[in-house]
């Protein structure tokens, strides 16, 4: 009998988080709180779709995100915002239904695609692109093993940030403003709108169990931040940041070197780099430090059900880029007003 998916919107089923806090191919963004503490913030619909097995019991989750945009259209994702999504399920066959269901959500809803962010290649014949990877660093137990780890090269080029003597602070809401300022700036620069400062905000009011925030400084000045995320041995950085001006004093590799030693110090067995696109300068610069690249299987879908072509592009093209030039020229009055007005709605 195939597994009975149920659909609520707005609030996770009860025993949606111990189902995710037991299953081994969880992350730190399955658990209810961050996809609902998203779409409070960006005023999002919200699906959390779960089948049961023949006992009743919650055998697979999958939440869904909608947003729409008057240029990239009306979609559900698993997830927005996070490096990370897609179904939790115990076998194939709910794995396969939670993602049948959410065709048939998409279908009601009326939208454009869906978007499924899985690690591993899903069950369903649908689409998948295939340019971005995570890439991950197994952590020794002891920050001398991390340095004998990283090879005498990725070594001198510590040593060298260290000779700027920048200051590390770890914290939480406390460090936001210089971190948001450091993020912000650099996010103009790269020609990207920066999400609202409330996200972040959001995101330490409801994880905070889960989030560090990090600056470095020079001379009292912040110049780098990173925002970490952790869960179980695994800690995670999706948000790091370096001024432009500063990036010829290594200033970058001490921001990495300093969560690593945190890593290290605090237990962690795994670094968590984040998602990147393949072959790009951010993928090379994580490769250097030993990370091992893991691809990523984004499937697609859409109500044509034309699901014979088997990958999907990157969405680039000449808009894109010119849109990156014109937007990394804007003053930074104008780029921080105008990006958190757009950013919930690009398809991060």
């Amino acid at each position: 009998m195939p597994a009975q998916v149920e659909v609520h919107e707005s609030q996770a089923l009860p025993g949606w988080d111990a189902y995710v806090e037991r299953h081994p191919r969880a992350s730190a963004y399955h658990g209810a709180r961050w996809p609902m503490a998203a779409a409070a913030l960006f005023r999002l619909p919200s699906y959390y779709l779960t089948t049961r097995s023949s006992s009743g019991a919650i055998s697979g989750v999958l939440p869904l995100l909608r947003q729409k945009s008057r240029f990239f259209g009306d979609r559900l994702t698993s997830l927005p915002y996070f490096n990370y999504g897609g179904a939790l399920a115990d076998d194939v066959g709910s794995h396969t239904r939670l993602l049948e269901e959410s065709a048939r959500l998409g279908r009601e809803l009326g939208v454009d695609q869906i978007e499924i962010r899985e690690i591993d290649p899903p069950p369903v014949p649908w689409p998948q692109r295939r340019d971005k990877a995570t890439l991950l660093l197994d952590l020794p137990p002891t920050v001398e093993g991390l340095s004998k780890q990283l090879g005498s090269k990725l070594r001198s080029q510590v040593k060298r940030a260290q000779r700027e003597q920048p200051q590390a602070a770890f914290g939480g809401m406390e460090l936001l403003p210089d971190f948001y300022c450091v993020f912000a700036q650099v996010m103009r620069d790269l020609g990207t709108p920066v999400y609202p400062r409330r996200f972040f905000e959001g995101l330490l009011q409801h994880c905070a169990d889960q989030c560090t925030v990090v600056v470095l400084r020079l001379d009292g000045a912040p110049v780098s931040s990173a925002f970490l995320v952790s869960h179980r041995d695994r800690l995670e950085i999706p948000w790091a940041a370096t001024l432009t001006a500063v990036k010829s004093r290594s200033v970058n590799m001490a921001l990495y070197w300093e969560v690593l030693q945190f890593a290290v110090e605090h237990g962690y067995r795994v670094f968590d780099f984040g998602r990147s696109t393949i072959d790009s300068g951010p993928y090379r610069f994580k490769l250097q430090w030993g990370a091992r690249a893991v691809p990523l299987h984004w499937a697609h879908w859409t109500p044509s059900g034309d699901h014979e072509t088997q990958s999907v592009e990157a969405p680039e093209g000449r808009v894109r880029a010119l849109a990156t030039r014109i937007w990394s020229r804007l003053p930074m009055l104008v780029a921080n007003r105008l990006g958190p007005l757009i950013s919930p709605g690009l398809p991060w």
